[in-house]
């Protein structure tokens, strides 16, 4: 009996030592990338279906791998007045390499930084799951504003599964 009510006292204990979930969107499990590592079908243009709150204005991200001979992300946001009048705008962030299909951007105005990691592309290179490491941030990328419901979803799930919090992610 004494045993057992040991057990009890340990396992208290070792809960209430727990480590807190980390800040942002996910937890702090080990956070995966995708093994497909293709340059050349990952640039272009991606329509972001799925962000979490602080993104919302984002509408689309185009990697471009050779911008002025660095790699590189426009992030295109929407800017609207209150009349209703609505821009897009980009503004190219620099990239800086950390493996393949991760990398450190930085903001062309400011010293903002952001990680990104593609965490899963699909094998036609139609829909991503980008995140930050620390979950600041998780998007759900895809080459089209309409339609891959299946992949949508799929990519919701890899990010569930490495930790992100999918129901506080907006979708589009």
């Amino acid at each position: 009996m004494k045993a057992w009510c040991a057990l009890i006292v340990v396992a208290a204990l070792t809960a209430c030592t727990a480590k807190p979930p980390a800040p942002g969107y996910r937890d702090d499990s080990p956070l995966s990338i995708t093994t497909r590592d293709d340059d050349k079908r990952l640039a272009g243009d991606w329509q972001v279906r799925g962000y979490y709150p602080g993104d919302d204005a984002l509408q689309q991200v185009a990697f471009l791998p050779e911008w002025q001979g660095t790699p590189a992300f426009e992030l295109v946001t929407r800017s609207c007045e209150d009349t209703g009048d609505c821009e897009d705008v980009g503004e190219i962030w620099r990239a800086k390499s950390l493996g393949p299909n991760r990398w450190t951007i930085s903001g062309p105005h400011s010293e903002a930084e952001r990680e990104l990691w593609v965490v899963w592309v699909d094998e036609g290179y139609r829909t991503a799951a980008i995140g930050a490491p620390d979950g600041r941030y998780g998007w759900v990328l895809d080459r089209t504003a309409k339609g891959g419901a299946d992949r949508i979803k799929a990519a919701r799930e890899i990010l569930d599964f490495n930790g992100y919090d999918i129901g506080a992610m907006i979708l589009r």
